[in-house]
Parts: structure tokens; sequence; C-alpha cells
């Protein structure tokens, strides 16, 4: 019984980073795409998102590699899952696929939202890893902990662009009720969703890779070996 509930824990878990791992990274592309619009030659912000983005598809490519180790597909999470797509719908009233880029290129406030929903974002998966890294159900798993330990090495830099370019802009820090929005998104699927996940054996699993149809240059990214 503790394994079987050990490892449907694990599945669900894997599935849900799985899955904002790879919101992650695509997502990122529509800042690039913004930001080198705004800030052509700031070749440091682009430099450092970058890396934010080739990180967030290394770990998404780590995931996909324990679940291959398991030998099995991730479970079909959705975008109620995704702390990114929460937050963003939350704070601009549409999703991250119905963003207006061009409206976040031409005005300073929205680029700025956006800029703080990310910052938010980073810091609460930073938090979150911190915690998983000592959870009784985690650390038996050595891949996942590999995993886990590289994560929480990166995170802090994915913050570090977007904080330092609302302080160069001498942009607000978050208010109590933006990080209101974010515990709330993070309770909400730590105490409701995925409980519900967790009994709800009709949810599927996938039947190819998130990323199974994109180009191959979106997929380039150094991955770490985990076995």
């Amino acid at each position: 019984m503790i394994d079987w509930f050990r490892r449907r824990y694990l599945d669900l878990l894997g599935s849900i980073y799985i899955y904002n791992e790879h919101r992650g990274y695509t997502s990122i592309d529509r800042v690039l795409e913004a930001v080198k619009a705004r800030a052509p030659d700031d070749h440091a912000l682009i430099a450092a998102i970058e890396k934010h983005r080739a990180d967030e598809r290394k770990h998404y490519v780590m995931f996909k590699r324990w679940f291959e180790l398991r030998g099995e597909m991730p479970l079909q999470v959705d975008r109620t899952c995704g702390h990114i797509d929460r937050f963003v719908e939350i704070m601009f009233r549409r999703t991250i696929d119905e963003l207006d880029t061009k409206r976040i290129i031409a005005e300073d406030d929205q680029f700025e939202k956006l800029c703080r929903v990310i910052s938010l974002t980073e810091q609460r998966g930073h938090k979150q890893v911190e915690i998983l890294l000592r959870h009784p159900l985690v650390t038996g798993d050595k891949v996942l902990m590999k995993i886990f330990r590289i994560i929480e090495k990166d995170e802090p830099s994915h913050w570090a662009p977007y904080e330092g370019w609302l302080k160069a802009n001498g942009k607000r820090e978050s208010r109590w009720w933006e990080r209101g929005i974010d515990t709330f998104i993070h309770s909400e699927l730590l105490f409701l969703k995925l409980p519900v996940l967790f009994l709800n054996f009709r949810v599927k699993r996938r039947t190819e890779w998130q990323d199974a149809r994109e180009p191959a240059e979106a997929k380039a990214s150094p991955v770490p070996a985990l076995s």
C-alpha cells in the first residue's frame, strides 16, 4: 500500500512538473520575442532570458527521461495545473496563448506585469523544490533527487533578469496582493487539485510527448546524464 501510494504521488508530481517545464520554455519564447523587439541592444538581458529558456527545456528533458526510465508516459494534466498559466490568466484575464505580444512590446506596464509574474513564479518554484528535496516520498528516488538538485541550482538565475529589469527601470516591487495570488495558486494546486487528481483514476496517460511536434532547433539543449 505504501509503495503504491508513493508511486502514485511521484507519478502525479512528475506529470505536473513536466507539464510546467514544457509550458515554461515555450512561454519564454513569447517573452524573448517581446524583449528583442523592445530592447534589441540589451544583449545581457536577452542572453539571461535565453539561458532561462534553455534551462526550462533541459528540465523538461530530464523529467522526460525519468518517465522513460519508469517505462511509462506522464498523466494528461493540463493548464489547470500550470502555475504560470493560472497566474497569467488571473493577471491578464486571458490564457498564455492568447497574450497580445504586440501590446506587451508596446506598453511598459504590460511588460512590467509580465516580468513580475515570471519572477514570482520562479521564486515559488525554487521554494517548492527546497521542500521536495526533503520530502520523504521523494528522497528515495535517486534520479528524481538529482533532477531537483539541478533545478534548485538553476532557479535563482531564472528570476534574476526580470527582477533586474524591474529595478533598472525604476519599477516597484511586488505588492502583497500579487504575492497573495501566487500563494493562492500554489495552495489551490497543493490542497485541491493534487488530491483530486490523486483519486481520479480515469486520468489517462499521454500518448505522445509534449515536444513531439516541435522543430528540431527548439529541442536543442544539453542534458545531464541521469542514469
